[in-house]
């Protein structure tokens, strides 16, 4: 069905507004269910993840005039665009749908801090954990060589009383 002037004006408006966030993902879809669609739609959006189906053409379009570094990748198949003002999330989260639904869902590439990303850089950034995780582990790492001086000192008690 074709799109009227308006529609497109009001479609390349709200890509625009995509283009201003941190990162987005180009994903394909061309073998999801409509259930499946929905259960990911609500996923998303309990993440804090946008999701925006839109024609390959518009989207070439906003993005092109938006101002990112690189070079656009391909956009093969039916197209959409998951965003958020969290750098890894929409990334993490198809990453993850992809492995649920089996390769119905997958990553085409996509905009990192300002540049576009392949599909394998931006697969990458997917498996980078989570902000709170990240701080969890920093906090572990911290952690570590005082617990080491705890025991060892712990030991040489235990020893000096025997």
């Amino acid at each position: 069905m074709a799109l009227t002037k308006d529609k497109k004006k009001d479609i390349l408006g709200k890509l625009s507004t995509i283009t201003g966030n941190e990162s987005a993902v180009f994903v394909n879809f061309n073998k999801l269910a409509v259930d499946d669609a929905t259960k990911m739609r609500q996923k998303l959006r309990e993440e804090g993840v946008g999701y925006f189906v839109a024609r390959k053409t518009l989207i070439g379009r906003a993005f092109g005039e938006a101002n990112i570094t690189g070079e656009m990748p391909v956009l093969d198949g039916e197209a959409a665009i998951a965003y958020s003002d969290d750098l890894t999330a929409p990334a993490r989260e198809i990453y993850a749908f992809h492995k649920e639904f089996d390769g119905a869902v997958s990553i085409m590439g996509g905009v990192f801090e300002g540049r576009f990303m392949d599909k394998t850089e931006m697969e990458e950034i997917a498996t980078i954990p989570a902000t709170p995780v990240l701080r969890g582990m920093f906090v572990n790492v911290i952690n570590s060589p005082i617990q080491g001086l705890v025991i060892a000192l712990s030991a040489i008690a235990e020893k000096q009383e025997a």
